[in-house]
């Protein structure tokens, strides 16, 4: 099974957006993760977007149990997993009911006949088959059996019909991967290595596989299949990433750099578990984890740790975050290096645990009693998740203070293209250790540095280094527990000295405005960048001057931040929450920033984005 024939009657497109949906025990999350991979091997560039049910068992067939991944395809650079799909694969009613109010009309849908019967129709609150009342008329409709064909195909490998069934996901991968040429073999050779282990399975997924690009093919129902080319990238070695994982990557990276051994204690929790999976493959760099039995002694474990002298990392949620809180200032007031992922999801509460958000920002700043002002760094796409551990582990190590490093669910879980860093530019951010007494007096911990304020780190055990931290406010200088008034506020002022002085650390904001007259600023922090970057390359196709800043560092600001809003008429700030970002700004440079509020636990649309900035600008 080749596509070279396939390839030259395809029909070249620049880009499509493709979904997956069926029930969460379809496979929707895995044949879309493989979709992807192939395509990331074939050369497009690539985003993704799944979309899991926020319940673990909901009710099959329904649509709180529909499960969906959208991948974005390129022959050039994107930026987003697209604002609607090309095409749908509903693999049962629940998904195509689920979907539908996305796909504009022209879209394609491929649609599993088999699964439209009464009872699953009825589930999905229909009335009558949407594949034969005319509802889709709008649309190009395939029906094919793929449970029924699946079936077949799985005859001879010795699976049982309904075990067979379980494998139309396949079957649906092998149809898309015809209809836009993806390369088979390194599909292939992934089902046979990932199912080895059981000869009956391996057979019927291969079989269905086969069965779905040969019906692609064969039947007369599609005009031609499509081809979308390699994307022209930067020179160098790529692959597929998600978020998680290139935070894991990130963390370990630190770890090399600072030549420190990590140490990452963590409780599981959606959307962040990922990572603690991730750093536990990766013993061979001095990786250690542990899941704790709570989201407080992971984060007392991890406190221990940086006191030994490790790089001290611990992942959470927002929910996680909360309980967190205490210890977190703790480790502030100890003024210890220890970087803390908070993978946003949406709250409060329990709230949508398998859904994205930006809801943690002023959590992040001021989720701790008393003075206690921390770094934060935001990554802005998966891959750049790599990039914010990096930073947030160098801030943490060089200025001996917790650091807090936000992402989300549609980071930790999408993908794209990452192009290998070069290690040797890394930047070493090693630290010494303390082994020599500081003082006439002996090892005084809260001595300083007077260029960055942080404290000497001195591993418990140094001969001659014995000294007391704790929750208890502390002398100047001597560490002693010392209740005065005036040292008390010395101390809670030069800690938060510590942290403001990393604006001159930290890079100026940089401003997109190729135009130089843009009187509308859209700035960003996090994921949201990808779309905001989206929306302002509509805007200057269509003439308009638009200008588009972002932000990595979020505390301290970076130190020209100011004189870059005060440049603008309007400031307008797309958040995934009720306007935290613009709040912050609006208090600390006194400027008419504007909220652009989405809290629906989907990521901003690019359209919806072009539409706001056109109105402010019309107006």
């Amino acid at each position: 099974m080749t596509t070279e024939t396939t390839r030259s009657t395809a029909e070249h497109l620049e880009r499509v957006v493709i979904r997956f949906a069926g029930d969460s025990g379809d496979g929707m999350q895995l044949v879309g993760d493989r979709f992807t991979d192939v395509s990331a091997m074939f050369g497009n560039d690539l985003a993704t977007l799944p979309n899991y049910p926020a319940e673990i068992r909901a009710p099959a067939g329904t649509i709180a149990g529909v499960s969906s991944f959208q991948v974005h395809i390129a022959d050039f650079d994107i930026l987003t997993p697209g604002d609607v799909p090309n095409l749908l694969v509903a693999m049962n009613p629940a998904a195509l009911r689920a979907n539908i109010g996305d796909l504009p009309a022209g879209a394609s849908i491929i649609a599993n006949v088999d699964a439209f019967e009464p009872r699953n129709l009825e589930k999905a609150g229909y009335e009558s088959n949407p594949l034969d009342d005319g509802s889709l008329d709008t649309y190009r409709v395939y029906q094919v059996p793929m449970t029924s064909l699946t079936i077949e195909a799985a005859k001879g490998t010795g699976a049982k019909p309904r075990d067979a069934e379980r494998s139309k996901n396949f079957f649906a991968l092998g149809l898309i991967s015809w209809m836009y040429t993806r390369p088979v073999k390194p599909i292939i050779d992934w089902i046979e290595s990932r199912f080895g282990s059981n000869e009956i399975v391996l057979a019927a997924n291969r079989a269905a596989f086969k069965a779905g690009y040969n019906f692609g093919e064969t039947t007369e129902i599609f005009d031609h299949p499509y081809e979308v080319k390699p994307a022209q990238l930067a020179p160098g070695r790529y692959r597929n990433i998600s978020g998680n994982i290139a935070l894991a990557y990130g963390i370990i990276a630190a770890g090399q750099k600072s030549n420190l051994p990590v140490v990452c204690a963590s409780y599981p929790i959606t959307p962040a578990s990922d990572v603690l999976h991730e750093l536990s493959k990766h013993k061979n760099f001095g990786v250690r984890t542990m899941q704790a039995e709570d989201e407080i002694a992971a984060i007392g474990v991890a406190i221990g740790a940086a006191f030994a002298g490790n790089l001290a990392v611990t992942t959470t949620s927002g929910p996680g975050l909360d309980l967190k809180a205490e210890a977190l200032g703790l480790a502030l007031h100890l003024e210890l290096p220890l970087v803390l992922v908070d993978v946003q999801r949406g709250g409060p509460s329990t709230g949508l645990p398998t859904k994205t958000e930006q809801a943690d920002l002023l959590l992040a700043m001021y989720g701790r009693h008393g003075e206690a002002p921390l770094p934060i760094v935001a990554a802005a796409s998966p891959s750049r998740c790599f990039d914010a551990a990096f930073e947030g582990a160098r801030l943490a190590l060089k200025y001996r203070t917790p650091v807090i490093v936000l992402t989300d669910g549609y980071l930790a879980n999408g993908s794209e293209p990452w192009r290998f860093p070069d290690v040797d530019m890394l930047a070493d951010i090693s630290v010494p250790f303390t082994t020599e007494p500081n003082h006439d007096d002996g090892f005084w911990p809260y001595l300083r540095d007077p260029a960055t304020l942080a404290r000497p780190w001195a591993v418990p055990g140094t001969p001659g280094l014995m000294h007391r931290i704790g929750g208890l406010e502390k002398e100047d200088g001597s560490g002693d527990v010392n209740y005065e008034p005036e040292n008390h506020e010395r101390m809670v002022a030069v800690r938060a000295a510590k942290v403001a002085g990393i604006a001159r650390d930290i890079p100026d904001v940089a401003v997109d405005d190729p135009s130089g007259d843009a009187t509308v600023l859209v700035l960003g922090w996090g994921s949201t960048w990808g779309a905001i970057k989206a929306a302002v390359r509509r805007v200057r196709n269509s003439g308009r001057p638009v200008a588009q800043a972002h932000l990595t560092h979020l505390n301290p600001f970076p130190s020209n931040l100011g004189d870059v809003l005060r440049g603008y008429r309007h400031v307008l700030v797309p958040e995934l929450n009720l306007g935290q970002l613009s709040r912050l700004i609006r208090a600390e440079y006194l400027v008419d920033a504007r909220p652009i509020s989405k809290v629906q636990g989907v990521p901003f649309r690019a359209a919806e984005l072009e539409t706001r900035i056109l109105e402010v600008l019309d107006a």
